[in-house]
């Protein structure tokens, strides 16, 4: 495929490096198509209520919507969109594989074949070795596979999974996510699921001095419920992990949490998963955000960025130890969309052959020293925190106290849409602004979205 010519800063890939607000948000014409949408579509209808958009067109990092405002995505479809609206290198592989092939199941093509040997070839350590297996193109039916697959080899049931968590929707999935909002209401989920406190350096759920005692002292707790025979569980089939929290906040674990994960792991013939779902695809400024440690899990999950440009994906890499099932274990009928495969390859190629990853790390840096060096004089942010474009303001109402602060994380987050840059809220309490930007944002768009947020921040905190 023919690499499309591209600037080194992608400031082609997008409308414009700031937003331009021409009616405040939402504007008329914006509003009935959000007045249509409530009138027509279920109450379980989440992203509209707190950001009222109704999108026109996209590009790249930057949205129009009906009334032509242009905004900066800071949200990137919850993390979906890392190499942005429209990639013209991805369109012209979903435009070529069109004329081709569209729906083929798991029958062998091209395309196929080489986006398996695309992942094996970028998966870290020994996963270059192991196996590939395309599930139904969502995160939680990839979680849904590794839990199966880690039953199936250990003959155990019981899944052990961290505070913070957030897998997916689906029962298994759901299960291991730790947030009450999703799983009260449909309980019970699957039994023998059990949380244990993942390392939150900003809150350590322990007495820590140092986000690397808190990481012992995390692990110390998993081996003691895993060793001690009194601890009320069996001992699991698998620990499922996020690298790198999302939902809960993007949270940046100690440099010895995960190593210390696997240690207890091959201890103990337990099935380390990893959850890559939001943070890998460059995300953290790796393609995988658990080589930020150069830990290797016995499975990794994929989905969201891997489809490219919004096209859904998901995937496991297992070790091929673990390659025993029988033919037809785990089906989906849309398991080999060859649109959504051509496009996560053409992603794949693109931020290899970009050097993103890099871009990426720069970005990082840019977008946290500017919210660092304003933190003394923002009272209500309690710690400015993330890995790569995948960043976290919390907000509190006293930083001794650290009480969470999720109406101001809200407002915050109200200003910020209506000066023309979206972000996403999470969090335990609610009360992290986050942001999933595509990782193609130039420097120029990450100081003007920053500059936003600092207003915002201050805006909000003047008004209290």
């Amino acid at each position: 495929m023919e690499n499309t010519d591209l600037r080194s800063d992608f400031t082609d890939l997008h409308f414009a490096e700031e937003p331009n607000i021409k009616v405040t948000p939402p504007g008329p014409e914006s509003m009935k198509l959000l007045e249509k949408q409530k009138e027509l579509e279920s109450s379980a209808v989440s992203y509209p209520r707190s950001t009222p958009l109704a999108i026109d067109k996209a590009k790249g990092a930057t949205l129009r919507d009906l009334d032509g405002n242009i905004y900066l995505d800071f949200f990137g479809g919850a993390g979906v969109l890392n190499v942005g609206q429209l990639n013209p290198v991805a369109v012209e592989a979903v435009e070529e594989q069109l004329e081709n092939l569209v729906h083929a199941l798991d029958f062998p093509t091209k395309v196929r074949t080489k986006l398996a040997e695309k992942l094996l070839s970028i998966a870290p350590g020994e996963l270059e070795d192991g196996k590939v297996f395309f599930t139904a193109p969502t995160g939680s039916d990839a979680v849904e596979a590794a839990f199966k697959l880690a039953m199936f080899n250990t003959g155990r049931s019981s899944i052990m999974a961290f505070q913070g968590s957030y897998h997916g929707m689906t029962q298994g999935a759901l299960s291991a996510s730790s947030g009450r909002k999703f799983f009260e209401d449909y309980q019970p989920t699957l039994p023998q699921t059990h949380f244990a406190p993942y390392p939150y350096p900003y809150r350590c759920p322990f007495d820590a001095d140092s986000p690397e005692e808190c990481g012992e002292k995390s692990l110390n707790y998993v081996r003691k419920m895993i060793e001690d025979p009194h601890s009320g569980i069996s001992v699991p089939a698998a620990m499922i992990v996020e690298p790198v929290q999302g939902e809960g906040g993007s949270i940046v674990p100690p440099d010895n949490f995960l190593p210390g994960l696997r240690e207890i792991a091959d201890e103990h013939d337990i099935t380390l998963i990893f959850d890559e779902i939001q943070a890998s695809n460059g995300r953290c400024g790796e393609m995988f955000s658990s080589e930020l440690t150069g830990t290797v899990p016995d499975i990794m999950t994929i989905a969201k960025g891997f489809g490219g440009i919004g096209f859904p994906l998901g995937a496991i890499i297992y070790r091929e130890e673990l390659d025993n099932w029988k033919s037809g274990a785990h089906i989906g009928t849309f398991r080999g969309h060859q649109i959504a495969m051509a496009a996560g390859l053409a992603s794949l190629e693109f931020l290899e052959e970009e050097g993103v990853n890099d871009h990426v790390k720069e970005m990082e840096k840019v977008m946290l020293s500017m919210l660092k060096s304003e933190e003394p004089g923002m009272k209500f942010v309690g710690e400015s925190r993330g890995k790569g474009l995948m960043i976290g303001v919390e907000f509190v109402k006293d930083k001794e106290t650290k009480e969470p602060y999720p109406e101001m994380a809200h407002r915050v987050q109200e200003l910020a849409y209506k000066k023309g840059v979206i972000f996403e809220l999470g969090g335990h309490y609610s009360n992290v602004i986050r942001c999933l930007a595509p990782l193609t944002l130039t420097e120029n768009m990450v100081k003007n979205g920053t500059r936003i947020l600092i207003k915002a921040i201050k805006e909000a905190q003047r008004e209290v």
